[in-house]
């Protein structure tokens, strides 16, 4: 069967890791209550994925879909760190619990801390929900028991997510919603549209809404046409509530620099005006995607990036779906 290619592919992991990020703490008293009331969120937290990312290289595990490694204190005294491993896993995958098993006593042999691992299931497999590895031999017993959250034990509770106030009860939403719309164009765009209002809605910050929709536009993937017309109609809803939003306009970035290049060259009279403005916009895109995954960058950062040309603009983009670090996009 022939894909429609005018649909662009669903993209789960990176709004994932993103919302992980952008809301932690959120993200663990939604799914993982337990863990987020032992959590001392007052001393502050700290995601350390290069370090997993260098526990996989060292065990030649092959390439994996990482996630987070959070480094977190309790409220019961210990004055040490306490590594939280969080797994997202998108498909079903035999192997899950064993790399889990294996994750975590590297993670231990590395630090010699308590490391918990939390698993949360995205996948379309309703009887799918692996809770721990084990082996016995001559006596010895070797296991791992981990807490799972299943996205699709949520979709009796759709309605209830659109109302509830943790943020990522909607984020939830959007990736079932992304499940049962996949191939039905219009029925995403009413969906994602009705997710976009709600934000509006929230007595949130600015920010936490930008940061919201940014994952939910990059999850809820529609072709360009819709995509168009839903930011039409966000920008009238933004005039209505008198909300400057600016978010999925990276969306559109390049191909606003190009338009505004084409212009300006029509203008002037010559061709150079559509390269700048191409290069242009994909300098801005790139600029705030880095913003968004690893923080702002310096300046020499962003001279680099602005005086660089598209191709190698282009490459960098592609990168940074996959890069942990700002110098694996960039090297």
């Amino acid at each position: 069967m022939c894909e429609d290619t005018a649909t662009p592919i669903d993209d789960y992991d990176s709004p994932w890791k993103a919302a992980v990020t952008h809301a932690f703490p959120e993200f663990l008293a939604f799914y993982f209550p337990r863990a987020a009331t032992a959590i001392d969120w007052a001393r502050g937290y700290d995601f350390l994925d290069q370090e997993l990312a260098q526990v996989v290289r060292d065990g030649e595990l092959g390439r994996r879909l990482l996630d987070r490694l959070v480094r977190v204190r309790t409220r019961d005294g210990d004055e040490q760190w306490v590594y939280v491993h969080i797994e997202i896993q998108g498909q079903r995958d035999p192997d899950f619990a064993e790399r889990l098993f294996v994750y975590n006593y590297r993670l231990y042999d590395r630090y010699r801390r308590p490391v918990a691992t939390l698993a949360l299931l995205a996948d379309a497999s309703p009887g799918w929900k692996p809770r721990g590895f084990r082996y016995r031999r001559f006596g010895c017993h070797v296991a791992i028991r981990f807490p799972v959250a299943k996205l699709m034990d949520y979709r009796a509770r759709l309605d209830d997510l659109l109302t509830e106030a943790n943020p990522f009860a909607l984020v939830t939403a959007a990736h079932l919603l992304t499940q049962q719309t996949r191939g039905n164009a219009p029925d995403r765009y009413a969906a994602k549209w009705r997710l976009a209002r709600l934000l509006y809605e929230r007595d949130w910050d600015r920010q936490r809404i930008i940061d919201l929709f940014s994952v939910i536009d990059w999850m809820m993937a529609l072709p360009d046409e819709l995509q168009r017309t839903l930011w039409n109609e966000l920008e009238q809803l933004e005039r209505i509530k008198r909300m400057p939003y600016i978010t999925s306009v990276e969306r559109f970035g390049i191909e606003k620099g190009i338009a505004q290049g084409i212009q300006i060259g029509e203008q002037r009279g010559v061709q150079i005006g559509e390269e700048r403005g191409e290069q242009r916009g994909a300098a801005n895109l790139l600029l705030r995607q880095i913003e968004r995954r690893f923080g702002p960058p310096d300046e020499a950062t962003r001279e680099r990036i602005r005086a660089s040309d598209p191709d190698t603009l282009l490459n960098w983009s592609d990168r940074i779906l996959d890069a942990k670090t700002l110098d694996e996009v960039l090297h």
